[in-house]
């Protein structure tokens, strides 16, 4: 479009005069250069014009054509998994193009009422629609009611794709490209939002395939359990020789999974009780619970570690229940070392003359070892900070402690009953167990594929107290990664390594987070971590995290957003409202007559008829386009305000190589237990 014209597309074909006019002047001139008085030279070379200008005009035609072809049903886009472009500089997205004020007007114009009859399906589409739903039951229509409903490229009638929304929203625009990404972009973190079924999870595994292949270091936190994503990771890691690389962790079938200590790996031992307690609700008077479970978990994790112990969940819940146990063990192994020499016998000597009636009402009753050495300790001033916090644990009112740990254990007991517990606490020295155990330190320096399934719609709190826990114990392994890099503890002679580049993909991404993500996308990206964010609306991140300014800190840090179609008014306006004012021209049409006053003009009245080019500012896009667009189809602002029109290709069927038999069955009873996105795309 220029400054001060109009480009009309939605019109009559009217090239095609020019097209024939052309071509028919061509072929006089050759054949008959008698009847336009010219010689034979002179003529060729008069029809050589008229053709190339015929041509000209054709491609003039063309354009028309395919783009009022393309309002009604844009050409279907496939592409095999092995086929997705891997590049090391770029991340490939799908197909479109840059949005610019031509398609803002373009698409303005599809809003006339004159341009609907280039809009609206023609009458034999309507009449096919009626009669495959009238025929569908008739004995021998319904045959003729198939072939109807038949997608083969033969069927004139076939309908639409069942994608919905607006094709006019990608069909302002003829000349498709590949678009892509830089990969200098991606630490900037990328938020991907949609409502359901629109093609998040189809997204993810284009970008989740390029991480793969491109060897990155990879993983797929998966709430719902996408049986599809799960092949996806599998089949991929293998077809890029990966498969010693990946692990794949599952709440749902503990059969297959590997095994997780979420508190066992740490820099600093406070983490394992912040990891715990974090999960608790932190609202009016449970902030003191949260707090007294916190420092309960932390007492614990430090005897643990000080006896040498790997803290897991297992051992915490024990011993917070029952703390007598873990104070004999510690008390016995701090006095070993600091005690005097005979202490057992007179901490034997103190326990055979305990009396329950001379002891406090707290005391009475708990095991009369642990009674003896605290009385021991006390005796002799002998003083540990360890020891005095399971000193002071024990000496709490049973029942008092029971009540200020009451809504901890319940946390607990979750993560450690049934088949979940082998998981989340798994056994190191059960040689007998096969299952691999993983930490992050691990996956990172073997540059891993790792998919995570936690099964949320099992059991939305174990569910999120494991995706929480994980990411607090990324957020610690970034700050180490951040201060030593990845060579930390190997001898000074080890060559160091670059900086690894770590993709995460958190699908549903607001069933998972908490506090713990915030460092993680506002601090991790110098630790080459890349976010690759979830979800459906900004209301469902401020109803996960409780604050609406901490859920706005969230969104603040993704500086690359795809939107797909979403239906909250709010969601829509987090991109349009960073784009520009454009200018749109308008037209109106101006008719009048005036009777002549003049008595001896022989004029009687005039005329007038105008049309009047007017400019108007209207944004770039507004919320009502995002909340109409296609299945499979986003909106892409990057670089710092580059506004991308994408649609990503649909999936073509091909073999689930590299996937074992036993991961196909289990991806199959996934399907079957639950649906989490209809396959809109299958009938495309």
């Amino acid at each position: 479009m220029s400054n001060n014209t109009l480009e009309v597309m939605l019109r009559p074909k009217v090239e095609i005069w020019t097209v024939l006019v052309s071509f028919a002047a061509a072929a006089i001139a050759f054949y008959a250069p008698w009847a336009i008085m010219m010689t034979p030279p002179i003529a060729v070379a008069t029809g050589i014009c008229m053709i190339l200008f015929g041509c000209y005009r054709c491609l003039d035609l063309y354009s028309v054509w395919k783009y009022q072809k393309n309002l009604r049903r844009l050409p279907s886009f496939s592409i095999l998994g092995k086929n997705v472009p891997v590049s090391k500089n770029k991340l490939y997205l799908g197909k479109g193009f840059r949005w610019t004020q031509k398609h803002t007007q373009r698409l303005k114009e599809t809003l006339h009422p004159a341009s609907r009859k280039y809009i609206d399906m023609p009458a034999y589409y309507l009449w096919a629609r009626d009669k495959e739903t009238a025929w569908e039951n008739v004995a021998v229509l319904k045959y003729v009611s198939a072939a109807l409903m038949s997608q083969s490229r033969f069927n004139i009638f076939k309908p639409l794709p069942p994608i919905g929304g607006k094709p006019q929203l990608h069909s302002v625009e003829n000349k498709e490209k590949n678009v892509f990404m830089p990969l200098t972009e991606r630490v900037g973190h990328m938020l991907v939002l949609g409502t359901t079924r629109v093609g998040k999870t189809r997204f993810s595994e284009i970008l989740i395939t390029q991480d793969i292949h491109r060897g990155d270091i990879v993983i797929v936190f998966d709430p719902k359990g996408d049986a599809d994503l799960m092949k996806r990771v599998i089949g991929e890691a293998k077809k890029a020789g990966r498969e010693n690389e990946l692990t794949v962790f599952h709440l749902g079938y503990p059969e297959i999974s590997a095994r997780y200590n979420g508190i066992g790996n740490f820099n600093r031992i406070t983490e394992v009780a912040s990891r715990t307690a974090n999960q608790l609700a932190n609202e009016g008077s449970s902030t003191a619970f949260k707090e007294f479970g916190w420092r309960f978990t932390n007492i614990v994790a430090q005897a643990l570690v000080a006896l040498g112990r790997r803290p897991d969940y297992g051992q915490i819940a024990q011993h917070i229940q029952q703390i007598e146990i873990l104070l004999i063990d510690y008390y016995k192994h701090w006095l070993a070392k600091d005690g005097k020499d005979g202490w057992e016998d007179e901490v034997e000597a103190i326990k055979k003359s305990i009396n329950d009636r001379s002891l406090p009402m707290a005391m009475r009753g708990r095991n009369k070892l642990a009674i003896a050495l605290v009385l021991y300790t006390n005796k002799h001033t002998l003083n540990d900070m360890v020891a005095n916090g399971l000193k002071s644990a024990f000496e709490y009112d049973k029942t008092y402690f029971d009540k200020i740990v009451a809504s901890l254990l319940p946390l607990l007991e979750k993560l450690i009953t049934g088949d979940i517990a082998q998981l989340v606490s798994p056994i190191y020295e059960d040689l007998d167990d096969d299952r691999p155990i993983f930490d992050w330190k691990q996956v990172i320096r073997q540059k891993g594929v790792v998919y995570i399934g936690l099964d949320a719609m099992q059991d939305l709190d174990v569910a999120s107290t494991i995706g929480n826990t994980m990411f607090a114990d990324l957020v610690s392994e970034a700050g180490d990664l951040y201060k030593h890099g990845v060579e930390k503890g190997f001898p000074e002679a080890h060559v160091p390594q670059e900086k690894p580049v770590i993709n995460i993909h958190a699908d549903e991404f607001n069933e998972l987070i908490g506090d713990e993500f915030i460092p993680m996308i506002n601090k991790a990206g110098g630790a080459g971590f890349q976010v690759t964010a979830y979800t459906q609306t900004l209301s469902d991140i401020e109803a996960r995290i409780g604050s609406e300014s901490k859920a706005g800190q969230i969104i603040g840090n993704f500086n690359t957003i795809v939107m797909l179609r979403v239906k909250e008014k709010k969601t829509a306006e987090l991109m349009t409202e960073q784009l520009d004012l454009v200018e749109l021209y308008t037209v109106m049409e101006v008719s009048g007559a005036n009777d002549s006053a003049d008595v001896e003009s022989n004029v009687d009245f005039t005329s007038k008829n105008e049309d009047r080019l007017s400019v108007v500012e209207a944004p770039l896009l507004m919320p009502a386009d995002l909340m109409s667009l296609s299945k499979g189809q986003a909106f892409v602002l990057m670089d710092g305000g580059a506004l991308w029109k994408v649609r990503m290709p649909l999936p073509s069927v091909e073999k689930e190589e590299g996937v074992p038999e036993d991961i196909k069955q289990i991806a199959d009873v996934m399907k079957e237990k639950y649906e989490t996105r209809e396959q809109w795309w299958q009938d495309v």
